[in-house]
């Protein structure tokens, strides 16, 4: 995968950390529920890592370090934002959102 440039914010909260992405910051292809956007969440956080360090990427190592959020302006009246939470697998190439 060719290294493209993503704005991103890395919050924590608590003992909790994660990346924080606009939805219309990611590429074309990872904007909709697709492969496209758990693989660059994947390679962000650095999973999967068969050592469980993710040391290549932001996650730390833990459940609570390895957490993706895309957020975008609501197309819903009542809503001002959507708010969009997947949970990084650390051994696994998976996103549980």
């Amino acid at each position: 995968m060719p290294q493209i440039k993503i704005p991103a914010v890395y919050y924590r909260g608590g003992t909790s950390k994660g990346i924080f992405f606009k939805r219309t910051d990611l590429p074309a292809a990872a904007q909709e529920a697709d492969e496209a956007r758990d693989k660059i969440l994947l390679r962000v956080l650095g999973s999967p890592d068969p050592y469980g360090k993710q040391i290549d990427g932001l996650g730390n190592a833990s459940s609570s370090t390895s957490k993706a959020v895309i957020l975008d302006k609501s197309e819903r009246a009542d809503h001002d934002v959507d708010y969009l939470f997947g949970q990084v697998s650390i051994d696994k190439p998976f996103v549980d959102w």
